[in-house]
């Protein structure tokens, strides 16, 4: 079974969230709870995968990130933060204290079924339309100099791995990706792992932000990935 906890300041969003969540037969919700109680009841639970509004009034997800963190020695389960979007700002300290999942709180019943499967599978998960909001909030504006950096970073990776981020830069799972490459699905499991080592022991999310600087979104020819475009100033690679 996937244990879930539920974060969320209104009882009603969690009563929804546990009543969909509990319809699949490989998921139990075993606690939901405001802010204030989250970092209490996920140390007790130990959940597999913890659903985090970023928005509360007693304790927002950041607060409660930061407290995970030091309450579990960093060792964090998969946490997915629940947002509207009106809150674009949470976005980039959530990714930086170990969020490995942004998703919509209007996201549909199966899609977040299958999105807890997911992280509880050791993947991230962006929302539909969830990752090109997160992507152009790293890159508007970005840290001098990252694009190069990120370019230099993807350069130390064979060709099929760049295939692979590139796809991650997506926001596509691994099922998704091992179909378009035509892989099995372990194969891209165990591509994506060294990827992300490679990267910096980045995580999914961080790693398609790096693919977007790279500019290999949209530029992957499996197996002849071209990095970067004229404003990067890089040529053919792999």
């Amino acid at each position: 079974m996937i244990r879930v906890v539920v974060v969320d300041d209104e009882q009603l969003v969690r009563s929804v969230l546990r009543l969909i969540l509990s319809s699949a037969s490989d998921i139990e919700v075993v606690a939901d709870c405001g802010g204030g109680q989250a970092v209490p009841t996920v140390v007790a639970q130990r959940p597999d995968v913890v659903l985090l509004d970023i928005r509360m009034p007693d304790e927002d997800g950041l607060t409660v990130l930061r407290g995970l963190r030091t309450a579990l020695a960093g060792r964090l389960p998969a946490v997915a933060m629940l947002t509207t979007f009106d809150a674009d700002e949470y976005l980039g300290p959530a990714l930086r204290l170990g969020a490995t999942g942004f998703l919509l709180k209007d996201t549909e019943p199966e899609q977040l079924v299958r999105s807890v499967r997911v992280l509880a599978g050791g993947s991230s998960v962006l929302g539909p339309g969830v990752t090109r909001t997160v992507v152009d909030h790293f890159r508007d504006p970005a840290p001098a100099g990252s694009d190069r950096q990120a370019v230099q970073a993807v350069q130390l990776l064979t060709a099929r791995e760049r295939d692979v981020l590139a796809l991650l830069g997506e926001g596509l799972s691994n099922l998704q990706a091992a179909e378009r490459l035509g892989l099995a699905g372990s194969t891209v499991k165990d591509h994506v792992s060294v990827v992300l080592a490679k990267l910096g022991g980045v995580n999914r999310v961080q790693a398609a932000v790096i693919a977007d600087r790279a500019g290999l979104v949209g530029r992957a020819y499996f197996g002849r990935t071209y990095l970067g475009g004229p404003n990067l100033g890089c040529g053919e690679s792999g």
